[in-house]
């Protein structure tokens, strides 16, 4: 069995080979072949590959005993504007590794990695381990963790691997994307003539910006609804008969995402087609073992409001990586290497005491 030292240099040798295979959502085939080689290479009989997903389980997998998934996702977004240093190619400057993907979710998806080579030959845990290495997570794609969860041994907890510098994510918001239509009645501008959707419209933004959803979440707060995008008006002189505006609304585990779109249908004028409903927002119970597990190590556990592959999973899940959130999708995105070393020892203590103790 390797070494938690040798463990972590082997980690960032896959992370620079990640970095340097561009894995955008949907065309992540060649870090998903990466992936099958990595594991392949470590003795790994139980690699497989489904679509651009790669998964395994340990050595002494049980089906009598309940599983404990690791998942994280190695798509990535496209680099934003600003970079200075080539997204592609991995750079380690003052401690930190440079790359597109390197912190969302690179640093956390070769940690995971390490941390089941760790366990993989040992026998006699309380829970089975199961890899997972997914794709399309960046744009919750159907072909990601939706398609692997109807092909693995149903795990009944999961660890997803994202950069929230090692503190545990015990809750999520989801995600609705409601695209609104207010519908007026097309006139001349000159004359007092028409209904003017855009006026309507702004009674609808109003009501959102103002409306305060009764119940709160204790770990994420309230309900959260955002007008981002309005689009109106053809030319100055008519008065528009539609004007079409976006709502993001993050949404908590005090209301199902049904319960919330019944609230703003019951309260708008305009007409609502949601985009999805199926982003959810996903929390795991405080005094669940594996989030005792982790206070006994002294992680913290909070709410976090971004999304992840959790919102399209069923079973209980906690949210945990190497890496900080607000470097993702950013310029000249990095991770530290200690980062990755401390992911690494603290999964593996995680896992020996929920596992093992």
């Amino acid at each position: 069995m390797m070494t938690e030292k040798q463990l972590f240099r082997k980690a960032t040798g896959w992370l620079k080979d990640l970095i340097r295979t561009p894995s955008f959502s949907r065309q992540e085939d060649k870090t998903a072949a990466l992936l099958y080689r990595f594991l392949q290479a470590e003795g790994v009989g139980t690699a497989r590959l489904l679509q651009n997903n790669v998964w395994a389980v340990n050595k002494h997998f049980d089906p009598a005993k309940e599983t404990l998934m690791l998942n994280s996702h190695h798509d990535t977004v496209k680099p934003a504007s600003g970079y200075t240093l080539p997204p592609f190619e991995p750079r380690v400057k003052d401690g930190k590794l440079f790359g597109l993907g390197s912190n969302d979710a690179g640093g956390p998806l070769v940690s995971l990695l390490a941390t089941f080579l760790f366990f993989y030959h040992k026998p006699g845990l309380k829970y089975n381990l199961l890899l997972a290495c997914t794709a399309e997570e960046e744009v919750s794609g159907a072909n990601g963790i939706v398609a692997l969860m109807q092909e693995i041994p149903p795990p009944a907890v999961a660890i997803i691997g994202e950069p929230t510098q090692m503190q545990m994510a015990i809750a999520e918001k989801g995600l609705m994307v409601l695209e609104c239509t207010a519908h007026g009645k097309a006139g001349h501008a000159a004359r007092d003539e028409g209904e003017n959707a855009i006026y309507k419209a702004l009674q609808d933004i109003a009501w959102v910006q103002s409306y305060a959803f009764p119940r709160k979440s204790t770990l994420l707060g309230p309900v959260k609804m955002t007008a981002t995008v309005i689009r109106a008006g053809s030319q100055h002189n008519v008065v528009p008969d539609t004007c079409r505006f976006t709502l993001d609304v993050r949404t908590t585990d005090a209301y199902t995402n049904e319960e919330v779109l019944a609230i703003i249908k019951k309260h708008l004028n305009a007409t609502i087609s949601p985009k999805s409903l199926r982003l959810n927002p996903s929390a795991i119970a405080p005094d669940h073992p594996l989030v005792q597990a982790g206070r006994q190590l002294g992680l913290v556990a909070y709410g976090s409001p971004t999304l992840s592959d959790q919102s399209l999973i069923s079973i209980p899940s906690l949210k945990l990586g190497p890496g900080d959130s607000a470097r993702s999708h950013t310029p000249d995105e990095y991770i530290r290497l200690t980062e990755i070393e401390q992911g690494i020892t603290t999964y593996i203590q995680l896992i020996k005491k929920f596992c093992t103790d």
